[in-house]
């Protein structure tokens, strides 16, 4: 079978195509005969380079494609859905069984003429990959903006899951009209499939405390005495998620030259904050919400993407503000541990520059250097979802603990967020087509609990939530069934979010037009109370 594919991919050279494309071409043509073993690929290869420049290329699109004049040549790709013309997408599948497991980069020249505004953010031009496993499917895409723009180069990285089972790169026009042509369209292998898992942690697992559970509650950062009294002594909360979290326009690059300045004077709320926790027995998670270089989410605060994975520079800074950090609280009796970055996001690694597992060692690396024995927290890209450990492997560092968050399903958790007129959707119930109730909560959180298992690590859940206007009881059943299951597997938690938001609030009742706290406790505010009731309290706590 291996020489019926070099003759294949002889053929298909000879006809004009260029090698990514030939190599495509050719693996197509074959993937069907019974037999075929695909190896994966290493570190370098090249998945796809097509230049576009050949008709005998185009034979590996699905679609109907337009052409115009390319970047800097005589020919491009397109797609025009103005008056009803064209396909609104095309694709090109990639095999699945040669690139598991690899994290591939991809680049494409783009340009666009009277693209129309996205109805949602994750609408508009697609430069993407669409992967398929057993279980869920995933859509990593170069982001770009709508209207009419010239030439220019869109990228993203992404990790292929060891168990995809489908892969295929899609060019095109989603919920949006206009024309978009693309040119020098490349995927390569940036990072090799991981051959081998580290060994489980010796012994009993590492949570970096001597209590039966941490349960409490994320936080905003304006949080005053009365707020933390509240939390730790009225509710017996024994944990906060401290946020350092910037704000900033959505789509717009977060200023580099006041972050210095900005961070000290969120460190300097949270010294202040220290006596308090401890006066409340209250652990606190640091949380760097709004790491260096990120880019501001569509909810308003820098998030941890953009260059923080495409400029060294901006890396370097990374290690060195933890570093600053380590030693400002190396004796600080109440933190718990150090949240290295908030839900990461890889959407492009540049070469020379560390991917998030890398990059959150050598930061783990730089603060045992200052302190051996904070707890350091871990999440997984992208965004600390569950499904983010399916594809992670432990950090070389001790006394690590691993994160998640769970906002699954999302259509129910975020309801009217960032859509105000969505119809409701309850909880247990079916959601968009599959039935959600505690049974499927278990499987969505199966990564996590694989992990657990794989490597003997600890499991904290960062945050989670359900909207408070969800119809009925629902907010009340999700966030029952969430907590059990945590419970069940001795995670740590803490809620999203006390005194932060409205929206989240337990304090606030269904009512999404009343900003004002409800006179008697909500469902929800009995359910974090009751668990709450089971804390014990740290041994420094002051008390007062």
């Amino acid at each position: 079978m291996r020489f019926q594919f070099f003759n294949q991919l002889m053929r298909v050279r000879r006809s004009g195509a260029t090698p990514g494309v030939a190599w495509l071409i050719a693996g197509l043509s074959l993937l069907s005969l019974a037999g075929w073993a695909a190896e994966p690929l290493s570190k370098g290869s090249v998945v796809l380079d097509a230049d576009l420049e050949t008709a005998s290329a185009d034979a590996a699109w699905v679609g109907h494609p337009g052409y115009d004049a390319g970047f800097e040549s005589a020919r491009s790709l397109c797609v025009d859905s103005r008056a009803g013309g064209g396909q609104p997408t095309i694709r090109v599948r990639i095999p699945a069984e040669t690139v598991r497991g690899c994290t591939l980069r991809c680049s494409a020249m783009v340009k666009a003429e009277g693209v129309s505004a996205k109805p949602n953010p994750w609408n508009g031009i697609k430069f993407m990959l669409a992967i398929e496993t057993p279980d869920r499917k995933l859509w990593p895409q170069a982001a770009l903006e709508t209207g009419t723009f010239d030439w220019k180069r869109a990228v993203f990285s992404t990790k292929i899951p060891a168990d995809a089972t489908a892969v295929a790169l899609v060019l095109g026009l989603e919920q949006v009209t206009g024309k978009v042509c693309f040119d020098n369209v490349k995927l390569f292998v940036a990072k090799g499939p991981i051959t081998a898992k580290p060994a489980p942690a010796p012994g009993i697992a590492y949570k970096g405390h001597d209590l039966p559970r941490l349960r409490g509650a994320m936080i905003g950062p304006q949080i005053d005495e009365a707020g933390l009294r509240t939390l730790g002594r009225d509710w017996n909360g024994n944990l906060i998620r401290w946020q350092l979290i910037r704000h900033g326009r959505p789509g717009q690059p977060s200023s580099l030259a006041d972050y210095d300045a900005w961070l000290e004077g969120e460190l300097k709320r949270l010294d202040a904050a220290l006596p308090l926790c401890q006066r409340y027995g209250i652990y606190v998670v640091v949380d760097l919400h709004s790491p260096p270089g990120g880019r501001p989410t569509v909810s308003g605060y820098v998030g941890s993407d953009d260059r923080l994975f495409t400029d060294r520079a901006v890396q370097d800074k990374f290690v060195e503000l933890w570093r600053g950090i380590a030693r400002r609280y190396r004796n600080a009796k109440p933190i718990w541990g150090f949240d290295l970055a908030n839900e990461p996001v890889e959407d492009y690694v540049e070469e020379g520059c560390d991917d998030w597992h890398d990059l959150a060692e050598r930061t783990a690396r730089a603060i045992r250097e200052i302190d051996p024995q904070r707890t350091i927290i871990v999440e997984a890209p992208p965004w600390g979802s569950p499904d983010s450990l399916a594809d992670f492997t432990p950090i070389a560092v001790a006394n690590v603990v691993y994160s998640a968050h769970m906002y699954v399903p999302g259509q129910f958790t975020h309801q009217g967020v960032h859509q105000r007129n969505q119809p409701p959707v309850t909880y247990p119930g079916d959601i968009e087509g599959k039935r959600w109730d505690k049974a499927a909560l278990q499987a969505a959180l199966q990564p996590v609990i694989d992990f657990q298992r794989t490597y003997n690590v600890h499991i904290y859940i960062g945050e989670f939530s359900a909207i408070r206007w969800a119809p009925g009881d629902s907010a009340c059943r999700y966030l029952r069934d969430v907590i059990e299951i945590f419970e069940q597997h001795g995670w740590d938690w803490s809620y999203h979010a006390f005194r932060e938001w409205n929206g989240w609030s337990v304090e606030h009742g269904p009512d999404r037009n009343d900003a004002r706290p409800t006179a008697q406790p909500t469902d929800r505010q009995l359910l974090l109370r009751e668990w709450f009731g089971k804390n014990q309290k740290p041994g420094w706590a002051a008390g007062e």
